[in-house]
């Protein structure tokens, strides 16, 4: 009897093992499709340095800075940053955006906001010029 028990907990045992064996990945998942539980985590921070040949800030993220400019121009910093939040998530690479934020963050005499804005944005300057400015917020 005790033996029978042995060789069924031998065998648990190895089922147990077998069943904890990793599986040779079979490739990439097909287009569109991922597994469920891989989570998807979206980051901002470019994995490569941007190219000086980056394009300008798309169109509809110059018109909401557009718009900042006259906000700002009334001094309506509240509003400014608002604008250029929303062109933020529409060209999030954009040292340009980044830019304009530290400069009205410093304006508003948010320092600490200023600089930690210029820091982030000296990650997608463009420019020696762009990377000087942004560079100067961040102190």
């Amino acid at each position: 009897m005790l033996h029978s028990i042995g060789k069924g907990a031998a065998l648990c045992m190895v089922l147990l093992v077998g069943a904890c064996a990793t599986v040779p990945d079979s490739g990439p998942a097909p287009a569109g499709k991922r597994p469920e539980s891989v989570p998807v985590t979206k980051t901002h921070t470019p994995l490569m340095p941007p190219s000086p040949q980056r394009p300008a800030v798309n169109s509809a993220a110059q018109n909401l800075m557009g718009r900042a400019e006259v906000e700002l121009d009334e001094r309506n910093y509240e509003q400014a940053l608002a604008l250029l939040e929303r062109a933020l998530r529409i060209d999030p690479d954009s040292g340009e955006i980044y830019l304009a934020l530290a400069k009205i963050y410093s304006l508003k005499g948010d320092t600490a906001m200023a600089s930690a804005t210029a820091q982030r944005g000296m990650l997608y300057c463009n420019g020696k010029a762009q990377c000087d400015a942004l560079r100067a917020y961040s102190l």
